[in-house]
């Protein structure tokens, strides 16, 4: 994507494991600098030091304005650009809704939407002057739902819809588009070892014929990010191994 003087930027939240992770192993891969802006300091000075010097760790409550403030003034500090940001980070709250209390609610919501407005309004200025791309992590649940996911399935649908709003309000300087992934194992990007093995079951119920992988969202954003995509803004990609498109009749 970059070399030299000219390396474009990138911060990625929730970069320090499972998706954000290994997105953040692939920009740096493309000659991308990378800002791991995650809450898990642990986490993030250990992918900071594993990407060496084409990375930097920012510890970052995505939930606050002052923090995202924060990242990004360290991101043009560090790297003097923003090219890229990838609004990753997100939490879940699943439980039934007589005991889903209202912090809980507004924690997942500013957590995994209002973190993606912060992050647009904020870095919007940066990503004129390089002519850059925001790239959303959305999820099916947006699309579809199990019980008890109400702040979570809510979260993930409004950032289907801040995604082409910001589409249109930021172009044609910014380009803006959003990843729904389905089920993806995490196991290899997450250092905590609780993840059970996967069943033949597990894969067969997916049209593709297996789980998904962290992977398959980077390649994807990447894309998305890469010069090769000037004509593609406002879209929602779902990568599900085909399960939304799979009728269940029990």
């Amino acid at each position: 994507m970059s070399k030299g003087k000219n390396r474009r930027a990138a911060i990625i939240t929730g970069g320090a494991g499972g998706i954000g992770l290994c997105v953040s192993r692939y920009f740096v891969q493309a000659g991308v600098n990378v800002v791991i802006a995650d809450t898990n300091a642990a986490a993030g000075k250990k992918a900071q030091k594993e990407l060496v010097k084409n990375a930097i760790f920012i510890r970052t409550d995505v939930s606050s304005e002052s923090a995202v403030k924060h990242a990004i003034a360290g991101a043009v500090r560090r790297f003097g650009r923003i090219d890229y940001v990838v609004n990753n980070a997100a939490i879940g709250k699943n439980v039934p809704i007589e005991k889903l209390t209202f912090a809980d609610w507004t924690q997942v919501i500013h957590t995994n939407l209002s973190a993606a407005f912060l992050f647009a309004k904020y870095a919007a200025k940066y990503l004129r002057k390089t002519h850059g791309a925001i790239v959303n992590i959305a999820s099916t649940r947006a699309l579809m739902s199990e019980a008890g996911t109400e702040a979570y399935s809510a979260s993930k649908g409004g950032v289907v819809a801040l995604t082409h709003a910001l589409a249109v309000s930021l172009g044609p300087d910014i380009r803006v588009n959003c990843i729904s992934p389905g089920w993806i194992d995490t196991r290899d990007y997450t250092a905590v070892p609780k993840f059970p093995p996967l069943t033949s079951a597990d894969r067969s119920q997916h049209p593709a014929g297996r789980v998904g992988r962290p992977e398959d969202i980077a390649e994807m954003v990447l894309y998305l990010c890469s010069d090769k995509c000037g004509f593609i803004t406002g879209q929602n990609f779902v990568i599900d191994g085909g399960m939304t498109k799979k009728m269940i009749y029990v």
